[in-house]
Protein backbone atom coordinates (compact mmCIF):
# COMPACT_ATOMS: atom_id res chain seq x y z
CA UNK A 1 0.00 0.00 0.00
CA UNK A 2 1.15 3.48 -0.56
CA UNK A 3 2.10 4.70 2.98
CA UNK A 4 0.61 8.36 2.11
CA UNK A 5 -2.99 7.08 1.64
CA UNK A 6 -2.62 4.31 4.03
CA UNK A 7 -2.12 6.32 6.94
CA UNK A 8 -4.73 9.41 6.09
CA UNK A 9 -7.29 7.77 9.19
CA UNK A 10 -4.75 7.65 11.23
CA UNK A 11 -3.49 11.06 10.90
CA UNK A 12 -7.18 12.06 11.00
CA UNK A 13 -7.73 10.85 14.38
CA UNK A 14 -4.19 12.78 15.60
CA UNK A 15 -5.36 16.00 13.92
CA UNK A 16 -8.61 15.66 15.62
CA UNK A 17 -7.39 15.07 19.15
CA UNK A 18 -4.87 18.05 18.20
CA UNK A 19 -7.55 20.59 17.27
CA UNK A 20 -9.59 20.26 20.43
CA UNK A 21 -7.10 19.82 22.99
CA UNK A 22 -4.88 22.82 21.72
CA UNK A 23 -7.77 24.79 21.26
CA UNK A 24 -9.18 24.49 24.85
CA UNK A 25 -6.25 24.53 27.04
CA UNK A 26 -3.58 27.59 24.63
CA UNK A 27 -6.32 30.00 24.10
CA UNK A 28 -9.42 30.28 26.33
CA UNK A 29 -11.30 33.92 25.44
CA UNK A 30 -13.64 32.36 23.53
CA UNK A 31 -14.37 29.86 26.25
CA UNK A 32 -13.94 31.79 29.17
CA UNK A 33 -15.67 35.11 28.62
CA UNK A 34 -17.97 34.31 25.54
CA UNK A 35 -21.29 32.47 25.31
CA UNK A 36 -21.33 30.55 22.34
CA UNK A 37 -23.57 29.72 19.99
CA UNK A 38 -23.91 28.86 16.23
CA UNK A 39 -25.29 30.81 13.53
CA UNK A 40 -26.35 30.21 9.55
CA UNK A 41 -26.90 33.43 8.74
CA UNK A 42 -23.98 35.44 6.51
CA UNK A 43 -25.23 38.70 8.71
CA UNK A 44 -26.13 38.47 12.16
CA UNK A 45 -28.71 41.60 13.80
CA UNK A 46 -28.24 42.00 17.48
CA UNK A 47 -28.93 44.67 20.38
CA UNK A 48 -27.24 46.41 22.54
CA UNK A 49 -29.08 46.94 25.85
CA UNK A 50 -28.89 50.45 27.89
CA UNK A 51 -27.04 49.20 30.69
CA UNK A 52 -28.80 52.24 33.22
CA UNK A 53 -31.70 51.38 35.40
CA UNK A 54 -34.73 53.24 34.36
CA UNK A 55 -35.97 56.70 36.53
CA UNK A 56 -39.29 58.30 36.01
CA UNK A 57 -39.19 61.34 34.52
CA UNK A 58 -43.21 62.33 34.47
CA UNK A 59 -44.14 62.00 37.35
CA UNK A 60 -40.60 62.34 38.82
CA UNK A 61 -40.51 59.58 41.20
CA UNK A 62 -41.72 55.42 40.96
CA UNK A 63 -42.52 55.75 44.92
CA UNK A 64 -45.35 57.70 46.59
CA UNK A 65 -47.85 57.66 43.81
CA UNK A 66 -51.25 59.38 45.02
CA UNK A 67 -54.27 57.53 44.82
CA UNK A 68 -55.97 58.13 41.24
CA UNK A 69 -52.65 59.22 39.94
CA UNK A 70 -51.07 58.17 36.73
CA UNK A 71 -48.08 55.94 36.74
CA UNK A 72 -44.95 57.08 35.93
CA UNK A 73 -44.03 56.28 32.09
CA UNK A 74 -40.56 54.52 31.75
CA UNK A 75 -39.13 53.62 28.52
CA UNK A 76 -36.15 51.84 28.01
CA UNK A 77 -33.47 51.55 24.81
CA UNK A 78 -31.21 49.30 22.80
CA UNK A 79 -29.11 49.93 19.49
CA UNK A 80 -29.54 47.80 16.80
CA UNK A 81 -25.88 46.42 15.69
CA UNK A 82 -25.41 44.25 12.54
CA UNK A 83 -22.10 42.18 12.53
CA UNK A 84 -20.46 39.58 9.91
CA UNK A 85 -19.11 36.39 10.38
CA UNK A 86 -15.06 36.27 9.66
CA UNK A 87 -13.03 33.89 8.49
CA UNK A 88 -10.43 32.33 9.74
CA UNK A 89 -7.56 29.99 8.69
CA UNK A 90 -4.07 28.92 7.45
CA UNK A 91 -2.63 25.88 5.44
CA UNK A 92 0.66 24.67 4.55
CA UNK A 93 1.61 21.75 1.78
CA UNK A 94 4.45 19.42 2.99
CA UNK A 95 6.08 17.45 0.38
CA UNK A 96 5.82 13.83 1.13
CA UNK A 97 9.70 13.12 1.25
CA UNK A 98 9.47 15.58 4.52
CA UNK A 99 6.69 13.42 6.13
CA UNK A 100 8.60 10.25 5.46
CA UNK A 101 12.26 11.33 5.61
CA UNK A 102 12.52 14.33 8.07
CA UNK A 103 14.01 13.94 11.68
CA UNK A 104 10.94 15.91 13.06
CA UNK A 105 7.43 14.58 12.88
CA UNK A 106 6.55 17.68 10.58
CA UNK A 107 2.99 17.00 10.20
CA UNK A 108 2.28 16.78 14.06
CA UNK A 109 4.04 20.18 14.80
CA UNK A 110 2.48 21.60 11.47
CA UNK A 111 -1.36 20.91 12.16
CA UNK A 112 0.16 22.51 16.29
CA UNK A 113 1.70 25.86 14.50
CA UNK A 114 -1.56 26.05 11.98
CA UNK A 115 -3.96 25.64 15.03
CA UNK A 116 -2.18 27.66 17.13
CA UNK A 117 -2.19 30.42 14.51
CA UNK A 118 -6.16 30.55 14.00
CA UNK A 119 -6.58 30.14 17.45
CA UNK A 120 -4.35 33.27 18.72
CA UNK A 121 -6.00 35.49 16.08
CA UNK A 122 -9.35 34.72 17.04
CA UNK A 123 -8.34 34.96 20.96
CA UNK A 124 -7.09 38.53 19.69
CA UNK A 125 -10.34 39.35 17.72
CA UNK A 126 -11.69 38.67 20.88
CA UNK A 127 -10.23 40.53 23.66
CA UNK A 128 -10.47 43.95 20.91
CA UNK A 129 -14.01 43.04 20.64
CA UNK A 130 -14.58 42.80 24.65
CA UNK A 131 -11.96 45.44 25.55
CA UNK A 132 -13.33 48.34 22.46
CA UNK A 133 -9.51 47.85 20.84
CA UNK A 134 -8.56 49.35 24.42
CA UNK A 135 -10.05 52.65 23.72
CA UNK A 136 -13.44 52.49 26.18
CA UNK A 137 -16.58 53.82 25.50
CA UNK A 138 -19.17 51.89 26.47
CA UNK A 139 -16.90 50.03 28.89
CA UNK A 140 -16.14 50.93 31.96
CA UNK A 141 -12.50 52.17 32.40
CA UNK A 142 -9.87 52.09 35.05
CA UNK A 143 -6.45 54.56 35.18
CA UNK A 144 -4.01 53.09 36.94
CA UNK A 145 -2.08 56.07 39.34
CA UNK A 146 1.08 54.32 38.96
CA UNK A 147 2.06 51.76 36.97
CA UNK A 148 2.33 48.32 38.15
CA UNK A 149 5.78 47.52 37.74
CA UNK A 150 6.93 50.67 38.69
CA UNK A 151 9.42 51.15 41.53
CA UNK A 152 6.87 52.61 44.08
CA UNK A 153 3.62 54.42 44.41
CA UNK A 154 1.16 51.50 42.64
CA UNK A 155 -1.37 49.54 44.45
CA UNK A 156 -2.61 47.28 42.12
CA UNK A 157 -5.79 45.91 44.32
CA UNK A 158 -6.79 49.05 44.46
CA UNK A 159 -7.35 49.13 40.20
CA UNK A 160 -8.89 45.73 40.44
CA UNK A 161 -11.81 46.94 43.25
CA UNK A 162 -12.19 49.83 41.22
CA UNK A 163 -12.86 47.91 37.82
CA UNK A 164 -15.22 45.63 40.12
CA UNK A 165 -17.13 48.42 41.94
CA UNK A 166 -17.51 50.06 38.13
CA UNK A 167 -19.31 46.49 37.10
CA UNK A 168 -21.22 46.50 40.38
CA UNK A 169 -22.90 50.40 40.25
CA UNK A 170 -23.96 49.64 36.45
CA UNK A 171 -26.13 46.87 38.03
CA UNK A 172 -24.52 43.83 37.56
CA UNK A 173 -23.35 40.98 39.68
CA UNK A 174 -19.45 40.88 39.79
CA UNK A 175 -18.94 37.79 42.30
CA UNK A 176 -18.07 36.07 39.02
CA UNK A 177 -16.13 38.48 37.35
CA UNK A 178 -12.24 37.08 36.20
CA UNK A 179 -9.42 39.03 36.28
CA UNK A 180 -7.58 39.08 32.86
CA UNK A 181 -4.01 39.69 32.81
CA UNK A 182 -0.76 39.24 30.20
CA UNK A 183 2.12 37.80 32.19
CA UNK A 184 3.70 40.46 32.65
CA UNK A 185 0.65 41.88 34.83
CA UNK A 186 0.48 38.69 36.55
CA UNK A 187 3.87 38.79 37.80
CA UNK A 188 3.81 43.00 39.06
CA UNK A 189 0.49 42.14 40.67
CA UNK A 190 1.54 39.03 42.75
CA UNK A 191 5.17 40.54 43.51
CA UNK A 192 3.41 43.50 45.21
CA UNK A 193 0.62 41.56 46.73
CA UNK A 194 3.38 38.96 48.42
CA UNK A 195 6.01 41.91 49.30
CA UNK A 196 3.36 44.80 50.22
CA UNK A 197 0.83 42.72 52.15
CA UNK A 198 1.46 39.34 52.11
CA UNK A 199 3.21 39.39 55.92
CA UNK A 200 0.49 41.73 57.16
CA UNK A 201 -2.61 38.79 56.64
CA UNK A 202 -2.35 35.84 57.77
CA UNK A 203 -1.69 33.12 55.37
CA UNK A 204 -2.14 35.58 52.75
CA UNK A 205 0.92 34.79 50.20
CA UNK A 206 -0.16 30.87 50.47
CA UNK A 207 -3.47 31.08 50.21
CA UNK A 208 -2.91 32.64 47.10
CA UNK A 209 -1.12 30.44 45.39
CA UNK A 210 -2.41 27.35 47.05
CA UNK A 211 -4.82 26.35 43.99
CA UNK A 212 -1.45 26.35 41.50
CA UNK A 213 -3.19 27.11 38.04
CA UNK A 214 -6.60 28.06 39.48
CA UNK A 215 -5.19 30.70 41.05
CA UNK A 216 -7.86 33.41 42.90
CA UNK A 217 -8.01 36.78 44.12
CA UNK A 218 -10.24 37.69 46.78
CA UNK A 219 -12.53 34.67 44.68
CA UNK A 220 -12.12 36.16 41.62
CA UNK A 221 -10.07 33.71 38.93
CA UNK A 222 -7.09 35.39 37.68
CA UNK A 223 -6.51 34.50 33.72
CA UNK A 224 -3.27 34.87 32.22
CA UNK A 225 -3.24 35.29 28.67
CA UNK A 226 -0.23 36.33 25.68
CA UNK A 227 -2.71 38.06 23.71
CA UNK A 228 -3.68 40.90 26.21
CA UNK A 229 -2.41 44.24 25.08
CA UNK A 230 0.46 45.36 26.83
CA UNK A 231 0.04 48.42 29.65
CA UNK A 232 -3.92 46.98 30.14
CA UNK A 233 -5.47 44.76 32.06
CA UNK A 234 -9.34 44.04 32.89
CA UNK A 235 -12.19 42.59 34.84
CA UNK A 236 -14.78 40.90 32.77
CA UNK A 237 -17.95 38.68 33.81
CA UNK A 238 -18.13 35.95 31.90
CA UNK A 239 -21.31 35.79 29.00
CA UNK A 240 -20.61 39.73 28.61
CA UNK A 241 -20.29 38.78 24.35
CA UNK A 242 -21.42 35.95 22.23
CA UNK A 243 -19.23 33.77 19.99
CA UNK A 244 -21.62 33.55 17.14
CA UNK A 245 -20.25 30.32 15.65
CA UNK A 246 -20.78 29.79 12.28
CA UNK A 247 -18.04 27.26 10.98
CA UNK A 248 -16.33 25.32 14.32
CA UNK A 249 -12.18 24.98 14.57
CA UNK A 250 -12.30 22.48 11.60
CA UNK A 251 -9.09 20.79 9.74
CA UNK A 252 -8.72 18.98 6.55
CA UNK A 253 -6.37 16.07 5.01
CA UNK A 254 -5.86 16.97 1.22
CA UNK A 255 -3.55 14.15 -0.27
CA UNK A 256 -1.68 14.62 -3.89
CA UNK A 257 -0.34 11.14 -3.70
CA UNK A 258 3.33 10.95 -5.28
CA UNK A 259 3.71 14.40 -4.13
CA UNK A 260 2.92 15.58 -0.33
CA UNK A 261 -0.04 16.11 1.65
CA UNK A 262 -2.02 19.99 2.53
CA UNK A 263 -2.82 20.40 5.75
CA UNK A 264 -5.84 22.94 6.19
CA UNK A 265 -7.28 24.86 9.72
CA UNK A 266 -10.31 27.28 9.78
CA UNK A 267 -12.96 28.46 11.69
CA UNK A 268 -15.76 31.35 10.96
CA UNK A 269 -17.48 33.47 13.33
CA UNK A 270 -17.77 36.54 14.96
CA UNK A 271 -17.55 37.94 18.73
CA UNK A 272 -20.18 40.72 19.30
CA UNK A 273 -20.06 43.03 22.70
CA UNK A 274 -23.76 42.67 23.89
CA UNK A 275 -23.19 43.95 27.57
CA UNK A 276 -20.29 46.42 27.93
CA UNK A 277 -20.61 47.78 31.39
CA UNK A 278 -20.18 44.08 32.54
CA UNK A 279 -16.33 44.82 31.33
CA UNK A 280 -13.54 46.88 33.30
CA UNK A 281 -10.72 48.28 31.17
CA UNK A 282 -7.67 49.09 33.52
CA UNK A 283 -4.99 50.95 31.75
CA UNK A 284 -1.40 52.28 32.49
CA UNK A 285 -0.24 49.02 34.24
CA UNK A 286 3.31 49.36 33.03
CA UNK A 287 5.76 51.34 32.65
Amino acid sequence: MVDTIEQVNIRGLDIDKTLKGFALTEFVFKNELCTISSTAADAIRWYQETAADMTATTPSAVANISPLSKFPTLEHSWVRNTSYPKKYGAEVKISMEDIKTADVDVLSRQLLRLTRAVSKQIDTDIWNVITESQSASNINSVTSTAAWDAASGQNCVEDILEAIYDIEIAGYNADDAIIVLSPKDKRSLFTWLITTIGDKIANFASDLTRDGVNVKLFGHKILTNINVTADYAAVIVPGCATWKELTPLTSKVIEDPGIGTQLRVWEEGICILTDPKQVSLISNTQT
